[in-house]
């Protein structure tokens, strides 16, 4: 069974890619994903806080404020900056010598800034992608739905200017319109969306009465919102799908790719079972597809979205019906 092929214009050995954690931050690491059949790795992401705070302190330790260095303030703040960047990007060097697998650089970030620059560093470290995770939660009431559209869209534009490799946007469930607001990203020229970055969550200890973290880990139960929702948009949007969230086995990688998925990302379960449960995915789907009689990916993906926006609201009203008002 053939599982190559391509997402985000790039070839892939296999649909299930290794989603941005602390896993790939390192070559062992790396190699491990590679030996058990990623079709790519996502690095972990790089944060715009984290530059920034490293830029911040390092530059108390050499230099004062910008009145007394005058002009030579942002030399000596691009030099700490690169520095900051540069075992990472060592990272992305080494890992494209050694390893003919997609190498997925990640920025994660909640602004449009100066971090958009970062971004061609990245190329030109040899990235073969990059994925920007624009986390957004609308806990802003003065913050209009334009306000968020341009946010992403200025972002994108910036990055487009900048650099020449896929674009990946990774975005949360978090809006009102979302089919409406994917198709409009997909229109940007975006190579790719991840559906979905997971916000951290929290909870609140009562005796202490602080608020303290909830659940670092996802679950199995999370497939269902971007199953749902890589279904509806796969063939409504111009740009891939890579879907992430709740992908444990390879039945679930199955149900992405038929709901329309060019890639899936899996992070959660590889913490749980370990980087070896790549092969285990990889293998469940080529079983499948040989039980199924397909040879290649592209005979059966999207074979089960949701082809129009009528068939969306018939299925999600005979199926609350079905389960909820007891309707045989």
């Amino acid at each position: 069974m053939d599982t190559r092929t391509k997402f985000a214009g790039l070839d892939i050995a296999s649909p299930v890619i290794v989603g941005s954690c602390g896993l790939s931050t390192t070559m062992q690491g790396l190699e491990k994903m590679y030996k058990a059949g990623a079709g790519a790795v996502v690095l972990k992401s790089i944060f715009e806080e984290q530059i920034l705070f490293d830029i911040k302190k390092n530059a108390a330790n050499y230099y004062t404020p910008y009145e007394t260095f005058g002009d030579s303030y942002d030399y000596i703040a691009n030099h700490i900056e690169s520095n900051a960047l540069e075992q990472y990007l060592n990272l992305v060097r080494n890992a494209k010598r050694e390893f003919p697998m997609p190498i997925i650089g990640s920025i994660n970030c909640n602004t449009f800034g100066n971090w958009v620059n970062y971004a061609k560093h990245f190329q030109d470290a040899g990235c073969d992608a990059l994925e920007i995770n624009l986390l957004y939660l609308p806990f802003n009431v003065n913050t209009s739905h334009d306000d968020v559209q341009r946010l992403f869209t200025d972002t994108i534009q910036s990055l487009r200017r900048i650099i020449s490799i896929p674009l990946i946007i990774k975005v949360g469930s978090y809006f009102t319109d979302l089919a409406k607001f994917m198709q409009q990203l997909s229109w940007t020229g975006i190579s790719a969306v991840t559906l979905f970055n997971r916000p951290a969550s929290w909870d609140i200890d009562v005796d202490a009465r602080k608020i303290v973290h909830g659940p670092i880990a996802g679950t199995p139960n999370d497939i269902f919102m971007p199953l749902r929702w890589t279904a509806i948009l796969s063939k409504k949007i111009r740009c891939d799908i890579s879907a992430s969230g709740g992908v444990y086995t390879g039945n679930d990688v199955v149900k992405m790719l038929l709901a329309g998925a060019n890639s899936v990302q899996v992070v959660s379960a590889l913490y749980k079972n370990g980087i070896e449960h790549i092969a285990t995915l990889n293998n469940d789907l080529k079983q499948w597809m040989e039980r199924n009689n397909y040879n290649a990916i592209s005979e059966f993906q999207g074979s089960m979205s949701i082809k129009t926006t009528q068939d969306v609201s018939q299925f999600e009203r005979i199926h609350f019906m079905k389960y909820f008002s007891e309707i045989n």
